[in-house]
This record gives C-alpha cells, sequence and structure tokens, in this order.
C-alpha cells in the first residue's frame, strides 16, 4: 500500500515538475505555454520516459480543466451580452462550421474514404479546440477585444455542434434487430430536462445560496461551494448524455449577472489554471508515436491538408462576413486544428461501428498533432502579417504597492487636464496609464506616470485603490470604461467613481453601473462653444445665461427621463431647427375667441397640461 501510495506521490512531482521546467522554457523561447504543456506531456507518457502508461487516464481527470475554463468564460458572457453576440454565434459560427465540415468532406470522399467516415472525420476536425484557442488569446491579451469575441462566438457555436453531432452519429449507426427509436427519444428528452433545471437552479437557488454562505464568511466554503456548482453543472450535463464543458458554461452564464461573480472567479481561477495545464500535458501523453512514426508521411501529410483546407474555410467566411485581411488571417491559423470535442465525437463514433478501430486511432493522432502545430502555426503570422508595435518599458514603472488620496486612470487629453486642479491644491496623486510612449511622454513634463492596466484587479490594488479617496476614470475606449467602473464598484463600493464618458447613451450606461459622478467629454466644451457664438452675436449677457441654465436644467430632465425608459418625452425637451408655420403679417392685438369652439381650439394648442411644442414661449397668435 505505502509502494502504490509512494509511486502516485512520484507521478505527481513528475507531472509537476515537467510543466515547471517546460512552460517558462517555452515562453522564453516564444513558442507558447501550450506547446510546452504538450511537450511536457509527450516527454513524460508512455512513449517518452513512461512515467505513465496511459495517457488517457491523465486526459480524462484533466477535462475538468476544460470544465472550469468555459465556466469562466461564462462569467464574461452575460445573457445581453450573448445577445449582442447572436449574429456572431448563429451567423458567423454556424457558416464556419458548415462551410469548413462541406469542404474537409469532399476531400476525404475523394481520398477514397467512405461518406461516413469522411463526414465524422471532417466535422470531428471542424471542431475547433476552445482550450487551445482561449488559451492564446488569453496571452496575447485579446479576449475581450472585438476579434477576440467573434472567435469566443464561433468557439461557443461548435461546442454547441457536438450535441446535434453526436445525435447524428447514433442515427447513423447501425441499430441491432432489437433496438428501437423509443430510447433516442428518451436522451433527447433528458437532455432538454437537464438544460431546463440547470437554468432554474442557476437562476432562482444560486445567489441566494451563496448570499447565505457570504454571510458565514468562511472563505473556504465559498471556493467549495464554487467548485461544487462547476462539477455539479458539468455532471448534470454529462448524465443527460450532453457536454460537461457546456453545463458548465451555462452555469458561468446564468451567474454573470450575480453579485458573487467576481468572487467565483477569483475562487475557481487556481483550480481552472492547473487542470488546464494538466489537460494539455495528456494531450501530449496521448499521441502515440509508434503510430505517427509508422506512418508519418501519411499523418503529417493528412494532418498539413486538413489544416490548410479548414484554414482556408475559415479565412473565406471571415472575408465574406467583412473582416479584414489581417484578422481573417489570423483566425485562420488561430483555428485550424482539431479540438478536444473531437475525440469525444470520434469514441461515439468507433464506439458504433462507424469507423474501425484503426482508423479511430490514426483520426486521434492527427488531431493531436494538428493541436501541437497551432502555436507554430500562429507564431507565422510573425512573418506573414505587419508586426504590431510592442510595448517599450525602458524608462517606465510598473504600479506596485502605491498610496494616495486619488487614483487617476488614463492619462491622455482628457486625464491630463482633470489632474491639474487635483495637483493645484497639492493633493497625492496616483496615475496609472497602459500606453508606455504616452507615460514617457508625460515625464519629459514633470508628470509620474505608473505602467498598469486598470481593468486588472490586482493592478488595482497595486495602485492603491482600496485606500483612495476617490478614482477617476479618464480612459477614451467605452468598453475598458465600463470594465473598470464595474470592478471598482464591486471590489470598492464605498469608493466614490468619476468616470469620463464617450457620448450620451455611455453616460447612461455608467449611471447604471453605479458611478458616482460622470461627464461627457465634449459636454462642456460644446456647451461654451454655443454660448460664445451667442456672446459674439450681441446677446444681453443675462440672456445668454438664462439659456444655458435652461439648456443645462434641460439636459438633467432628459437623462432622467431616458433613465426612465422615456425616449419620447425626453426628445421633446430638444430645441429643434425644424420649419414651422408663422403668419406672414404680425396681428396688432391678441386675438379673443368669438365662440365656446374657438375657445376649444386655442386651449387645444396650448394643451391641457398647459404644455407647448419644443421652442415656443407662449400660444399662437390668432387673428380676429
Amino acid at each position: 500500500m505505502a509502494l502504490e501510495q509512494g509511486s502516485e506521490l512520484v507521478k505527481a512531482v513528475v507531472v509537476l515538475a515537467a510543466g515547471v521546467l517546460a512552460v517558462p522554457l517555452f515562453r522564453r523561447l516564444g513558442l507558447g505555454s501550450v506547446l510546452g504543456y504538450l511537450a511536457a506531456g509527450l516527454a513524460i507518457g508512455p512513449f517518452g520516459l513512461a512515467f505513465f502508461n496511459e495517457g488517457q487516464t491523465v486526459l480524462h481527470v484533466a477535462e475538468l480543466g476544460v470544465v472550469m475554463f468555459l465556466f469562466v468564460i461564462g462569467l464574461e458572457m452575460q445573457p445581453r451580452r450573448l445577445w449582442k453576440l447572436r449574429r456572431e454565434i448563429f451567423g458567423l459560427g454556424l457558416g464556419q462550421v458548415l462551410g469548413c465540415g462541406a469542404l474537409l468532406t469532399v476531400a476525404g470522399v475523394a481520398l477514397g474514404l467512405a461518406p461516413a467516415v469522411a463526414f465524422i472525420g471532417a466535422m470531428g476536425f471542424v471542431l475547433s479546440s476552445t482550450a487551445i484557442v482561449m488559451q492564446i488569446l488569453d496571452e496575447r491579451g485579446d479576449t475581450s477585444t472585438p476579434r477576440g469575441q467573434r472567435i469566443v462566438s464561433i468557439l461557443l457555436l461548435e461546442d454547441l455542434a457536438i450535441v446535434p453531432l453526436l445525435a447524428l452519429v447514433a442515427l447513423m449507426a447501425p441499430a441491432p434487430p432489437s433496438a428501437s427509436g423509443t430510447s433516442r427519444w428518451i436522451a433527447v428528452g433528458a437532455g432538454l430536462v437537464a438544460v431546463v433545471g440547470l437554468i432554474t437552479v442557476s437562476r432562482w437557488l444560486l445567489n441566494p445560496l451563496f448570499r447565505v454562505l457570504a454571510h458565514a464568511k468562511a472563505r473556504e466554503v465559498m471556493t467549495a461551494a464554487a467548485l461544487l456548482v462547476v462539477l455539479g453543472a458539468a455532471l448534470a450535463m454529462q448524465w443527460s448524455g450532453l457536454s460537461m464543458a457546456m453545463g458548465a458554461f451555462a452555469a458561468g452564464v446564468m451567474l454573470s449577472e450575480s453579485t458573487f461573480r467576481h468572487q467565483l472567479e477569483a475562487d475557481i481561477e487556481p483550480f481552472r489554471g492547473i487542470l488546464l495545464g494538466l489537460f494539455f500535458m495528456g494531450v501530449g501523453m496521448s499521441l502515440d508515436l509508434r503510430l505517427v512514426l509508422a506512418d508519418w508521411p501519411l499523418i503529417l501529410g493528412g494532418v498539413v491538408a486538413c489544416m490548410a483546407i479548414k484554414g482556408l474555410g475559415v479565412y473565406a467566411v471571415a472575408r465574406l462576413t467583412r473582416a479584414r485581411h489581417p484578422e481573417a488571417l489570423e483566425r485562420a491559423m488561430l483555428m485550424a486544428q482539431g479540438g478536444e470535442f473531437a475525440f469525444v465525437l470520434y469514441s461515439a463514433a468507433a464506439t458504433a461501428g462507424l469507423v474501425s478501430v484503426g482508423v479511430h486511432a490514426v483520426l486521434t493522432a492527427a488531431v493531436i498533432v494538428s493541436m501541437a502545430l497551432t502555436p507554430l502555426a500562429v507564431l507565422s503570422l510573425r512573418w506573414l502579417l505587419p508586426r504590431r508595435a510592442e510595448q517599450n518599458m525602458d524608462g517606465v514603472q510598473v504600479a506596485e504597492n502605491l498610496s494616495s488620496c486619488v487614483l487617476i486612470i488614463g492619462f491622455g487629453r482628457f486625464g491630463q487636464i482633470a489632474s491639474q486642479a487635483l495637483l493645484a491644491r497639492g493633493l497625492q496623486v496616483t496615475i496609472i496609464e497602459s500606453d508606455t510612449d504616452m507615460i514617457r511622454g508625460a515625464a519629459q513634463f514633470g508628470f509620474q506616470v505608473y505602467y498598469g492596466d486598470g481593468a486588472r484587479l490586482d493592478v488595482l490594488h497595486a495602485s492603491g485603490a482600496r485606500t483612495a479617496k476617490a478614482i477617476l476614470v479618464c480612459v477614451d475606449d467605452k468598453e475598458a470604461t465600463n470594465r473598470i467602473v464595474a470592478l471598482i464598484k464591486h471590489e470598492f463600493p464605498l469608493t466614490p467613481v468619476l468616470a469620463r464618458a464617450y457620448d450620451r447613451q455611455h453616460a447612461i450606461e455608467l449611471v447604471r453601473l453605479g458611478v458616482d459622478w460622470q461627464l461627457r467629454e465634449t459636454f462642456e466644451s460644446a456647451m461654451n462653444f454655443g454660448l460664445q457664438a451667442l456672446r459674439t452675436l450681441g446677446v444681453e449677457p443675462e440672456q445668454v445665461a438664462e439659456v444655458e441654465e435652461d439648456l443645462r436644467r434641460r439636459d438633467a430632465e432628459r437623462m432622467t427621463l431616458q433613465l426612465a425608459g422615456d425616449r419620447e418625452a425626453a426628445l421633446r425637451l430638444l430645441h429643434g431647427n425644424k420649419w414651422a408655420p408663422v403668419p406672414l403679417t404680425q396681428p396688432q392685438r391678441e386675438g379673443r375667441p368669438m365662440n365656446p369652439e374657438a375657445a376649444g381650439a386655442i386651449e387645444s394648442v396650448v394643451s391641457p397640461q398647459g404644455a407647448r411644442p419644443a421652442g415656443e414661449t407662449k400660444p399662437p397668435e390668432l387673428v380676429k
């Protein structure tokens, strides 16, 4: 017993040592952490140093890393955000799956494969590796960018596609004489019940549960509850015959608008990172080197051909949906590989008797090789695309252990002017900026600006956000501003937050996020510009002041009405310049009604509540 436990401990130490040694080395060489994990797994697997005899065992356990990764992705995908991405998910994603699947199926049939085998092999290869693509996007900081969100949308559709593909495999399988279609309908019903049950539990039961646990003030219990949610959702989906990863993703989406979102993400993060690395090592261990070396021309040539065909399909779909050449090429390189769901599809097809054991082994090896080649394909973008300007950190200090009265995030034109009033009063101000050129330029004018991304919680802590008496968000990107404000209001709810708004709609979004004060970046300058135009035209100062007071009152009322959702009423407060009828000859005296009908007509013009059309100061004069 002790010997068995000792051998298991040796394996755990070997796995950790391989990852610790390989990943920093490969990242130092510019090859990325994914390729480092794959190489480490290959080195200690059954076809390397043979510390492990069965890589699939490790792979099954490490799949939990992919599950947790998709849960974290789901936490970032609020339902309204998913609704905004519906065209990308069901348009772009579906187009890519169908287009690439058709190209690869035709290629397989042309090479002499049976249509069913060609279709299964093609559709498995179409399902890109969510783990690899998301890891690369995350390392490059592209997950939240527009092009990154489009790739995430496609990955979501591909993950959803595994469900109908598994159903197709079941339908294509040769049914035994005693089988009936009833069991299949039962499986479909079980899947629907699981999805509805998961949504119900996530939406109406989890928030009260976490609220009770938060009152207990036991951090380890919250961590255990977070793991319970992820693994419970995955288990429910697995029992119903669906994907574990999709269950975790659905649970994440349902909790994305919870007040405990950031806490859940922080609790899951350490487990997610370790298990995801273990998943990649398991993939490396599962690569059958003997099979690859025995048929290496066939496998390597087939993998390169499949990646080229799929990449061509991805590029074509991207260009047809109006993506620019650099984005389309980048997407093609990122998504040219097969993914972890291919293993699920191929195993189901082998179990159903649609593909032989030998074909199953070749297809699995091809997908693993394609996953290993992906980081190299992404590296080739350095030569295929113009090199992006990299941040030069010379002369730049990183935010660390700072503390001051005011924290300013963003030091462009807006932040520079905003800082002057604070500095004039001698207040201690910490300034962080993510553009190193801006930091060096500010230093030439006597400003100490630190490097840091205000959308990261660790940077906020290092910049002294917890002790600041006010935080000024002055960045010029709407989405970044929203992320920063949401993070600050969640982590430091008592700290006043003043934010720069891009436009009126953005100001409304910031108010709804809980910002303490916001200012549209062009409002004051445009207001003063218009008032100065009145002065230039000779309008008396008192009248200019009256106009300013009226405009500011109307603007505040419009904002209140828009926040309440009354857009039509808000529009009526604007001064317009549409043509309105006026009498050709001004009447000499005010008109008076001669009968009750005329009196009613005048009253209807004024309106029952006494309101007048925008721009009018008194009722229209009637000629007697």
